[in-house]
């Protein structure tokens, strides 16, 4: 097996986790408002969806940028960089409003796992960015320094992105708890988690499996 179906796959499920989120924020949770006057809510709204289609879509396009995008390594790196700069400029704004609704609503910062687990893949993933952007695209950079590092920039680049998986499975779960009465919207969130993981597993299989198309 190559990679090719796995790719195919992979845009299918990102096109699911996608068209979800948004049945989910817009008719579920009545969309996405930064007016503190309306229901603050509608703020919140924003933080899962834009951290989906950030830390999870466009990461993950990331991750496969190399597989996917067709013409000379430098063409592929270019990509490869600019989707995860896309994706940390939507966690940005998806932290806001996270932030943005706790202060609005009185709500404590920082005090559930889902939290604590979104602001370590953020580090990380800053990390990692800047890390590699030393490695990879710095001139001062030798070549030796480069081939010894691209397998941890490849296993941590994986595991970060893994963890902004975990991170939106622990969010969506706590949606699910407050939904005794509202089967329905229970079974979108169930199906984008079950989306999400799927996206992930995908995309791993893109990065191990031959690109010979």
């Amino acid at each position: 097996m190559t990679a090719l179906p796995m790719v195919v796959t992979a845009q299918l499920l990102a096109a699911a986790v996608l068209a979800l989120a948004l049945v989910w924020v817009l008719h579920f949770r009545g969309g996405v408002s930064w007016e503190r006057a309306s229901n603050p809510l509608y703020v919140y709204t924003a933080h899962p969806l834009f951290m989906v289609i950030g830390f999870v879509i466009c990461t993950g396009e990331a991750v496969m940028a190399y597989r996917i995008v067709l013409g000379p390594r430098a063409a592929k790196k270019a990509v490869h960089m600019l989707l995860h700069l896309v994706a940390m400029a939507f966690a940005a704004v998806g932290l806001y409003a996270a932030f943005k609704y706790h202060h609005d609503a009185g709500i404590p910062d920082l005090r559930s796992l889902h939290s604590w687990l979104g602001i370590a893949t953020i580090a990380l993933y800053a990390l990692q960015w800047l890390v590699a952007f030393v490695y990879f695209v710095f001139p001062g950079a030798a070549m030796t320094m480069r081939a010894d590092y691209a397998p941890w920039h490849i296993f941590f680049g994986i595991v970060i992105f893994h963890m902004a998986i975990l991170t939106a499975e622990t969010g969506l779960a706590k949606f699910i708890f407050p939904l005794n009465d509202y089967p329905s919207e229970a079974f979108i969130i169930n199906f984008t988690g079950l989306a999400l993981l799927m996206f992930g597993v995908v995309v791993v299989l893109v990065v191990i499996l031959p690109s010979r198309y």
